[in-house]
């Protein structure tokens, strides 16, 4: 299956990276891709949320499962583990895809987000996230964050920002079919 590039957003100290075109039917499986996301302000989390096809403010309903394993750069720490403040049952919050990110030169985030038929009008939307990060205070972080869209109507809009501040960030939005 090959990968086509949709659209690229490239931000500089802006508030979000939204995609409100181009998630249509044409693909069944959309990726996005997170190039060096680097918050303004420091330990802050990265999200996402979902728009259903004519709807406004970024809040579907949705339920998500987050774990993340890490490492410090003095090799005194080391864990896996399922992070149970943000995931949601139900909720309407943007979904957090990473957290305690740094604001420092070397400090920002990378990964990507699948997203399965969003214009499917009969089942709801699963999507899974996988996030690398270097944290705040010196520890590299691996995030997998899973979950779905509780919604048969069609998602046609997905925006991405940070828990405060603004952010700069590189996203390409690819079709897969």
């Amino acid at each position: 299956m090959a990968m086509t590039l949709i659209t690229t957003n490239t931000s500089s100290n802006a508030a979000s990276s939204s995609f409100t075109s181009s998630i249509d039917s044409t693909y069944k499986l959309y990726i996005f891709k997170f190039i060096d996301v680097n918050p303004v302000t420091d330990n802050v989390q990265f999200s996402f949320q979902a728009n259903a096809a004519d709807q406004s403010g970024f809040n579907e309903t949705m339920t998500t499962t987050l774990f993340r394993s890490y490492h410090d750069e003095a090799d005194s720490a080391t864990a896996l583990g399922y992070n149970t403040n943000v995931d949601q049952a139900q909720g309407t919050a943007y979904q957090v895809l990473c957290d305690q990110i740094g604001n420092g030169s070397d400090e920002l985030c990378a990964g990507s987000l699948h997203l399965f038929n969003p214009s499917n009008t009969t089942y709801v939307k699963h999507f899974y996230s996988r996030v690398n990060m270097y944290q705040y205070n010196n520890y590299s972080m691996d995030f997998f964050t899973a979950g779905y869209f509780n919604t048969t109507a069609a998602i046609d809009e997905i925006s991405f920002k940070m828990s405060s501040g603004n952010m700069d960030a590189v996203i390409k939005m690819y079709g897969v079919g």
